[in-house]
């Protein structure tokens, strides 16, 4: 994906408002070799790409001055209310760095799985992301996960998927930590069983009788 941003030359609070009337987003672009450079983005297109998740998790062709760089979007912050972008932040690539990052996980075949086609189980995911390393060149754009094969009373950990190549998760915290669940198979709850239409409805018990 691309997007094109400008130069920005003024900075501070009155300057960044300006801009936003102006429908304008503020930005920075920093790493690599050279200085932060603060930057400007037409909102309404910024507005647009930010909907589309390739946008958060795909290196970007950002043109700036008549060049083409690659970036990657690090943050973005939002008004608190209004749909109004306040301040976006990108990060240039280096094509010879690995990266981290996080990528969207598609999860899909749940519905033909033995879990939820035969047992009628709920499939729950936990995450809907992974955060993983590898070069920008083998950055995925998301995550396929095949749920297909799930069965009663199982679950899928992340030693269970097949990464793209050159891609490895990044482990945090302990060894126990090293193969998460993404996925959790929950039976149906059993349903009361109803009394047989017609049956004899139970003997109320006698009453006892007080003392005289």
């Amino acid at each position: 994906m691309n997007f094109v941003a400008f130069e920005r030359a003024k900075q501070g609070t009155g300057a960044s408002r300006r801009l936003r009337n102006a429908g304008k987003t503020p930005g920075i672009v920093y790493g690599g070799s050279a200085e932060p450079q603060q930057i400007e983005v037409d909102h309404n297109a910024l507005w647009h790409a930010l909907k589309k998740e390739a946008f958060h998790s795909s290196v970007l062709d950002m043109e700036l001055a008549g060049k083409t760089s690659k970036v990657l979007l690090r943050d973005v912050q939002y008004h608190p209310f209004k749909q109004l972008v306040l301040h976006v932040d990108f990060q240039r690539v280096d094509e010879k760095t690995k990266l981290h990052m996080k990528v969207p996980l598609h999860f899909a075949g749940a519905e033909e799985s033995p879990a939820v086609k035969v047992d009628k189980c709920m499939v729950n995911p936990v995450v809907n992301e992974l955060e993983v390393t590898c070069m920008p060149s083998d950055l995925p754009e998301f995550i396929d996960v095949d749920l297909s094969k799930l069965v009663k009373g199982s679950s899928l950990h992340l030693k269970d998927i097949k990464l793209p190549k050159g891609v490895a998760p990044v482990i945090r915290g302990s060894q126990n930590k090293s193969n998460p669940v993404l996925v959790t198979v929950t039976a149906p709850e059993a349903e009361p069983v109803a009394p047989a239409e017609g049956a004899a409805a139970p003997a109320a018990a006698p009453a006892k009788k007080g003392k005289k």
